[in-house]
């Protein structure tokens, strides 16, 4: 397997999350359009600070989760991209570790667990609640491999943890490599991703804040709003209008976002070299 060098990494997560932000992502922060009391500014200081953290040399998964929330918690004062840095830490060890992805889930350990848990107190995300069984405002288990299998049925990042990132190899990218292929710019192969995501899971952010029921029925929702959908024709204004009424319910698909910008980091590292599977 290719080993990457960090400087590449860096360069590819710090460019997989700008792509994201030229996306129309319906319900999301974007280009097109604010949200949620954020804006794009705020997504494009947190990848500037956070890309050395999550490309650092020789760091773990934990390290670089860790490193990456604090400085963007120091330089924008709010979570931006937890869930960004959760997906993207594991894959990025793995590229410049030239493993796979699946090896560096099953090597991670106590400081992992220590350093994952401080981060996502630090970040403090909306909705998170209390857990019965490894809640991250008790100590670090000694497995962050068990605590994410606690999580995985109300959480996809957590899932994606214990199943290999399956979302990402049967969702994103095959939706990344159709759009591609009907020869859509850049930016609506990514709308392409996050739509994909919106429409055939529910959304985990959304769970948290307004519960699994809400959750479900935005995906539903998004499935009938954009059936017939051709992003060929960069169909701006019907997006735009499922958008404002996601939006005027407070209800932000931030995980379909951070899957999104998970996808697009997996396809630039594979395209280099990298063997994540």
């Amino acid at each position: 397997m290719t080993a990457l060098a960090p400087a590449r990494i860096r360069s590819f997560y710090r460019a997989a999350c700008l792509a994201e932000l030229d996306a129309l992502k319906p319900g999301n922060v974007h280009a097109f359009a604010a949200g949620h009391r954020m804006v794009v500014a705020d997504f494009i200081t947190s990848a500037d600070v956070s890309a050395p953290a999550l490309a650092q040399a020789g760091a773990g998964v934990g390290a670089r989760v860790h490193g990456g929330v604090a400085a963007t918690m120091a330089a924008a004062g709010q979570n931006t991209n937890l869930g960004i840095l959760l997906l993207c830490a594991p894959l990025a060890v793995a590229a410049e570790g030239g493993a796979s992805v699946s090896a560096v889930l099953g090597s991670l350990d106590s400081t992992d667990a220590e350093a994952v848990y401080a981060a996502i107190r630090l970040a403090n995300p909306g909705g998170l609640g209390r857990a019965g069984k490894h809640d991250v405002a008790a100590a670090a288990p000694t497995s962050l491999m068990s605590a994410m299998a606690e999580a995985a049925d109300r959480d996809r990042i957590a899932r994606a943890f214990v199943n290999g990132f399956a979302d990402v190899t049967e969702i994103g990218l095959p939706a990344l490599h159709a759009a591609r292929s009907q020869g859509l710019d850049p930016a609506w192969c990514t709308t392409a991703v996050h739509l994909a995501y919106l429409r055939w899971v529910p959304d985990s952010h959304i769970a948290r804040k307004a519960g699994a029921d809400v959750a479900d029925s935005v995906r539903r929702e998004a499935e009938a709003a954009l059936a017939g959908l051709d992003l060929a024709a960069k169909p701006v204004e019907r997006l735009l209008a499922l958008d404002t009424t996601l939006k005027a319910r407070g209800l932000n698909p931030g995980t379909s976002a951070d899957f999104t910008v998970a996808t697009l980091f997996w396809d630039a590292l594979a395209t280099a070299g990298a063997r994540l599977a």
